[in-house]
């Protein structure tokens, strides 16, 4: 009995640890079923372009993730996007109104046009080393989309919390 109690705290620690990370509960961003997001998934038109999901965390320089149209978000990578053919579509001042700075856009859904360069880039605030894209062209899908890569996923603003898993 007395082993019981003393193993109590750090068993309390564990389960406390795990419900702070985000790996317990409900998400927080919305949308489908997970059958009705493999559903939209599956019916995407086949073509030269890729699926964006605009990823906004504060003080970083990637954009988002791109996946092929009909792959599961699963297989997306975070990219930075190289912009000399094309701006991002929220390339807007950090500092300006609300709904008209550098991403307002946070989780809308694009149709993406361009390729990877082949170039890794650094992006120092998040301390990765991503793959480079150069943008040629996008087009609005949607606003609210959801959920990115379960239905459990949990966005903070101020940290990166969306990983492919």
């Amino acid at each position: 009995m007395i082993r019981l109690f003393t193993r109590l705290p750090l068993l309390a620690a564990g389960l406390l640890l795990c419900q702070c990370a985000g790996t317990i509960g409900t998400g927080n961003m919305g949308g489908p079923t997970t059958e009705e997001r493999q559903a939209a998934i599956s019916s995407e038109a086949k073509g030269d372009y890729f699926v964006g999901r605009r990823y906004y965390v504060q003080k970083t320089r990637f954009w988002g993730y791109l996946r092929r149209p009909r792959e599961s978000w699963d297989r997306a990578q975070l990219v930075l996007l190289r912009e000399d053919k094309k701006h991002a579509p929220d390339r807007l001042p950090e500092n300006g109104p609300s709904g008209q700075r550098y991403g307002f856009d946070q989780n809308y859904e694009y149709k993406i046009r361009g390729y990877y360069t082949g170039k890794k880039a650094y992006d120092p605030n998040s301390n990765q080393i991503l793959p480079e894209f150069m943008l040629t062209g996008y087009e609005l899908i949607q606003r609210q989309p959801g959920w990115l890569f379960r239905p459990d996923d949990r966005y903070d603003s101020a940290r990166i919390t969306l990983y492919p898993r």
